[in-house]
């Protein structure tokens, strides 16, 4: 089988990533395994819908995700405050589902570089999963910039509305999974070199969770903080031969499935490819935009965002 093309592979990650969030979206904080017992595998029917969403509906992770995309494209690069507007506008228009840390940062009123800072003075309590959901797109686009310059991004973007590093430290580990997955390479032999580039003081932490022998039963979070959902995205990867078995390995753990699926999917996706993610899934994917007009992304708008993500990264 030929290997996927890079091209192929940053599809692959973006639309993965959007197909593994609505996939899990309806098991949201359900028991473990009630995926696979719903549907065993072969059985077909999976984008099913409920709790709230229809079959296919992603939900903020990706919308968020395509925030960030379009703004790197429309802006030439990376502008914080423009994407701080962004997600404001978004929240405004008061989204199925939005993160409590990510709405009181957004909804604060303080200033883009400053408001997830303040609000982490006051809570202490920062380090949830929902910068890393979003990561899939601006992961694509630096991942030419190199291991340096990819984390730094990760971490700017991340730091937009979550104030514990810890939560900084989680995307910039997934950038550059993503950044190895593109070139063809492993990104599973890829984790102690990436480790090395993780800040001192959370270099631990992260070892622990992304160690060849970690179990997702092991976490001691729920998996709706940035550790666990990091860990159990690469278990899922570690223990798997596939994408379709990557994602539902994710969605059966439980809990904050979407999240988990979503970063399990990015990276699942980076690594086998758009032609793995199954065609079942990615027909009824759509990706409703609030605030942004009626404004609904399906798998081919995705598509032209992933391929615009991945050829300006390239020219930059």
């Amino acid at each position: 089988m030929t290997a996927p093309s890079r091209t192929n592979r940053a599809l692959g990650a973006v639309i993965g990533s959007a197909v593994g969030d609505a996939l899990g979206a309806p098991f949201e904080f359900g028991p473990e395994g009630a995926f696979s017992a719903r549907f065993p595998k072969g059985a077909g029917g999976e984008m099913c819908g409920g709790g709230g969403w229809e079959p296919g509906e992603a939900t903020d992770d990706t919308q968020m995700a395509v925030l960030v995309g379009e703004s790197l494209l429309e802006c030439g690069g990376m502008e914080l405050p423009d994407v701080f507007r962004r997600f404001q506008r978004w929240a405004a228009a008061e989204p199925k589902d939005i993160g409590l840390q990510t709405e009181a940062v957004l909804g604060s009123g303080d200033p883009w570089d400053m408001a997830a800072a303040l609000h982490f003075q006051v809570s202490q309590r920062a380090a949830g999963n929902g910068a890393l959901m979003r990561a899939a797109t601006s992961a694509v686009y630096f991942a030419d910039a190199g291991c340096e310059a990819t984390m730094d991004a990760a971490r700017s973007l991340a730091a937009l509305t979550h104030g514990d590093r810890a939560a900084w430290e989680g995307t910039a580990v997934f950038h550059e999974l993503v950044r190895i997955a593109l070139t063809g390479d492993d990104p599973l032999t890829a984790v102690p070199d990436t480790l090395d580039a993780v800040h001192p003081d959370h270099r631990e932490r992260y070892a622990v969770v992304l160690a060849p022998d970690w179990h997702p039963d092991k976490a001691t979070e729920f998996n709706g903080a940035v550790w666990p959902c990091l860990g159990s995205a690469v278990w899922a990867l570690r223990t798997s031969s596939s994408y379709e078995d990557a994602v539902r390995a994710a969605i059966d753990l439980g809990g904050d499935t979407d999240t988990v699926a979503a970063v399990t999917g990015g990276l699942a996706g980076a690594v086998y490819g758009i032609g793995a993610v199954p065609e079942r899934w990615t027909a009824a994917l759509h990706v409703p935009l609030p605030g942004f007009g009626e404004r609904v992304l399906g798998a081919a708008e995705l598509t032209e965002l992933a391929l615009r993500l991945s050829e300006a990264g390239t020219r930059r």
